[in-house]
C-alpha cells in the first residue's frame, strides 16, 4: 500500500465544481452520511467535501492516534485535490480537527463551525477506558449504547430506523481505528490556545447534549475571540441528524455572512474572503471570561545539568499510563514527608525510564507485571494491570504474562497475582449499561 493511500482520507464531493469548498467533518463512530440532510441546501452555494475517519464507513483501516494526525491526513487529501482554502464545519471529533486546523494552519481556514465540540472532551481516563472496553469486547457494547449518547429519548423512540442506523454505523467501524480515535480524543486539549483561533466561528450545540453540552460550548465561545453561540432546542449530541433543518439554516447563515465568495481577477477563479464578524444566530448567553487557570501560559521547563528536566515528560507519561484519577489521588495525598518521593518517581521512573524509546509501552507493562509478581507487590500489581489494559494488552495476554511468571517467580506468587488481576480485569472490561 502506498504512502498516499495510508496518509489520506476517504472522501466525496457534492455541488458545483467552481464553488468555494466547504468541508464537513464527522464525529467518532459516524460516517459522512451523518451530513446527508444538510447537503442539498449547502450545495446551492458551496462545493461540499465530506470525509470518513480511518476505518469508518469502509474507509481503509489505518489508525490515527491524534487529532494532529487526522488533520495532517485531511490536508494531504486536500493538497492532492488542489484545495487550498476552505470553510470547515465539524461535529465532535470532527470539530476537534477544525480547531486544530485553525490553530496550526490558519491560512487554510476561511471560516469555522464547531458542532457538539469542546476544547477538551471529558477526561483522558474515560476515553482510554472506552478503548479497553472495545479491545476486550469489540464494538457491540459501544454500538448498542450509542443512541443514548447521541439522541434525545423522544427522538430515539420516534425514529427507530435512524436509531438502528446509528447502531450499525458504529458496529461496522474498525475496532483498532475506533480505539485510536479514542486515544486522539484522550490527548486533545487546546484550552490554553483558544485565543489564537483567528477566524469567525459558529459554536453550535444541542440543548440536551449530555456529552459535550452547552457548558463546553460556552467555554469555546469565551475563549475564541470571534465566536458566537447557537443552542438548538430539543437536540442531543448528534444534532445534525436530530435537528437537520435547524443545523442547515444555521450553517448557511454563518458561512454566508462570515465567508463571502469573491472573484479573483488575477487567477480567474473564485476566492474566499472573510467578511465582518457574524452576529448571534440564536439566543445566546453573553460569553463569560475563560477561567484564568485554563488560559495560563505554559511554565518554562526547568533545566537540570544542561538538559530539560524529565519531570514534565514523566508526569505526562504517568498520567497516560495510570490515568488522571490515580495520579491526581497520589499527588493530592502527598505531604511534606512524601512529596519528594512522588517527585522522585515522576521524574526518574516515568520521565527517565518509561519515556525511553527502547521499548514500547506494551512491552514495559509486561516487564512491570512480571517484576511486581516476583516482588509480591499486589497493590501495585492492581493498578499496573489496569495500566497494561490501557497500554493495549488484552486479558488473554495478561494471563500469559502471569503464567510465565508462575514458572520463574513461583506458583504461590502467581496464584495471588491471578486473583488481583482477575478482579481488575472484570472491573475494567465489563461494559456499563
Amino acid at each position: 500500500m502506498s504512502d498516499a493511500q495510508t496518509n489520506t482520507l476517504q472522501y466525496r464531493f457534492d455541488g458545483p465544481e467552481d464553488a468555494p469548498v466547504l468541508i464537513l467533518g464527522p464525529s467518532l463512530g459516524t460516517t459522512w452520511h451523518m451530513w446527508d440532510r444538510q447537503v442539498p441546501e449547502l450545495t446551492k452555494q458551496w462545493r461540499v467535501f465530506r470525509f470518513d475517519l480511518p476505518g469508518h464507513g469502509g474507509a481503509p483501516a489505518y489508525p490515527a492516534g491524534s487529532v494532529a494526525d487526522l488533520s495532517a491526513r485531511l490536508l494531504a487529501t486536500l493538497d492532492g485535490l488542489g484545495v487550498q482554502r476552505f470553510g470547515y464545519a465539524g461535529c465532535a471529533l470532527g470539530g476537534a480537527v477544525g480547531i486544530e486546523l485553525a490553530l496550526r494552519h490558519p491560512e487554510r481556514v476561511a471560516s469555522l463551525a464547531l458542532i457538539a465540540a469542546s476544547p477538551r472532551f471529558g477526561t483522558a481516563d474515560e476515553f482510554r477506558q472506552r478503548g479497553v472496553i472495545v479491545r476486550t469486547n469489540g464494538l457491540d457494547p459501544i454500538a448498542r449504547s450509542s443512541p443514548d449518547r447521541w439522541f434525545t429519548g423522544g427522538f430515539a423512540a420516534a425514529q427507530p430506523a435512524i436509531t438502528e442506523w446509528a447502531v450499525q454505523m458504529v458496529r461496522t467501524t474498525d475496532p483498532g481505528c475506533y480505539i485510536a480515535a479514542c486515544e486522539a480524543l484522550a490527548s486533545f486539549d487546546v484550552r490554553p490556545e483558544l485565543a489564537r483561533v483567528g477566524v469567525p466561528t459558529l459554536v453550535l450545540v444541542g440543548s440536551d447534549d449530555q456529552v459535550t453540552g452547552p457548558a463546553e460550548a460556552r467555554t469555546l465561545v469565551a475563549g475564541i475571540p470571534d465566536a458566537r453561540l447557537a443552542v438548538v432546542p430539543g437536540a442531543s449530541h448528534l444534532v445534525p441528524v436530530e435537528q437537520p433543518a435547524a443545523v442547515t439554516d444555521l450553517l448557511v447563515r454563518h458561512f454566508s455572512t462570515a465567508w463571502q465568495p469573491a472573484f479573483d481577477s488575477t487567477t480567474g477563479q473564485m476566492a474566499a474572503i472573510v467578511a465582518s464578524p457574524v452576529k448571534p444566530v440564536l439566543s445566546a448567553a453573553p460569553p463569560q471570561p475563560a477561567p484564568r487557570a485554563e488560559i495560563a501560559a505554559a511554565a518554562v521547563e526547568p533545566q537540570v545539568m544542561g538538559r530539560p528536566d524529565p519531570y514534565d515528560a514523566g508526569l505526562k507519561v504517568r498520567r497516560e499510563v495510570l490515568g488522571d484519577a490515580h495520579v491526581d489521588r497520589a499527588l493530592a495525598q502527598a505531604d511534606e514527608f512524601s512529596g519528594d518521593f512522588q517527585e522522585f518517581i515522576t521524574r526518574y521512573a516515568w520521565g527517565e525510564i518509561w519515556d525511553r524509546p527502547g521499548l514500547d509501552r506494551r512491552s514495559r507493562s509486561c516487564v512491570t507485571l512480571t517484576a511486581l509478581v516476583a516482588g509480591g507487590h499486589l497493590e501495585e500489581l492492581a493498578f499496573h494491570t489496569r495500566a497494561a489494559l490501557r497500554n493495549g494488552l488484552t486479558p488473554a495476554e495478561i494471563k500469559e504474562v502471569l503464567l510465565q511468571a508462575a514458572v520463574y517467580c513461583g506458583v504461590p506468587a502467581a496464584n495471588s497475582a491471578f486473583k488481583v488481576a482477575q478482579q481488575v480485569i472484570r472491573e475494567e472490561t465489563t461494559p456499563t449499561e
